[in-house]
């Protein structure tokens, strides 16, 4: 399986080696790390975090972290903790926002239009990989109205199946309650989950519709099994969960409690 998927990243980096990657040697903004140090505070300040699944997150190299959103905090506070640089593809109006937009900036994150097959938002997408970083995708492509999940946008399974990265599915749980908790002077309980890693890997298949809608599927289905019952929303019945994509990266089945 490993094979085949690294030649996929070989055969398509060959194509884009002369287009300019800002993200290659990769530094962040000398103001990036002043945000951090408040960004960190105001998290042991205001949050409690429980991180499940820490072992999950590979140490270096190219990744998804594929979320579930639920608050407008979720993708900041991953940021805040994760032990590594984390680039997110936000959605333009996220961007654009007055508050929000100048933190997604500052962190280099990246503008999509959802919906409209953005092709500048793939090609930092890939960049964002092609340098060795991780990237922060939420599939829905916006904030739960009832922390369930809804049905997931085929961009990740795009992204993930052409750069043959590996996906940590990222479940959350508790931020929705933030915004309730801070005008009470309560800290919030939050769990951020990570599953096992995985490719999305068609092997010779060309991609099609039907094929990435179903490699969007089986992605979500691998993330709603670590979300309580209640937030799995739309992937609810995880009876209903294919396989025929999903490649672990270790050996064995998934933990108990997973697909």
């Amino acid at each position: 399986m490993i094979e085949p998927v690294q030649s996929k990243i070989r055969n398509r980096k060959s194509k884009v080696a002369n287009r300019a990657n800002r993200f290659v040697n990769y530094r962040p903004r000398g103001y990036r790390h002043v945000l951090m140090f408040g960004l960190r505070a105001a998290m042991k300040l205001l949050l409690r975090i429980e991180k499940v699944g820490w072992e999950n997150i590979p140490p270096t190299g190219p990744v998804i972290m594929m979320i579930n959103h639920i608050a407008f905090l979720d993708p900041v506070i991953l940021t805040g903790f994760f032990p590594r640089y984390l680039i997110s593809m936000a959605k333009v109006e996220a961007y654009q926002d007055k508050l929000l937009g100048p933190l997604v900036r500052a962190f280099d994150g990246f503008p999509v239009n959802r919906g409209a097959g953005d092709r500048q938002a793939l090609r930092t997408a890939f960049d964002v990989l092609d340098a060795g970083l991780a990237l922060l995708i939420a599939p829905e492509g916006h904030r739960s109205e009832n922390v369930a999940l809804g049905e997931a946008h085929e961009g990740i399974a795009y992204v993930a199946s052409r750069a043959g990265v590996p996906v940590v599915p990222v479940a959350i749980s508790g931020t929705d309650r933030f915004k309730h908790n801070y005008k009470r002077l309560r800290s919030t309980h939050v769990v951020y989950r990570f599953g096992q890693p995985f490719y999305l890997d068609a092997g010779d298949e060309r991609l099609t519709s039907e094929s990435l809608k179903q490699m969007t599927d089986e992605a979500m289905y691998q993330l709603a099994a670590l979300l309580p019952p209640e937030q799995r929303g739309l992937y609810a019945n995880l009876d209903q969960a294919t396989m025929r994509y999903v490649k672990f990266t270790r050996a064995g089945a998934p933990s108990s409690g997973e697909v």
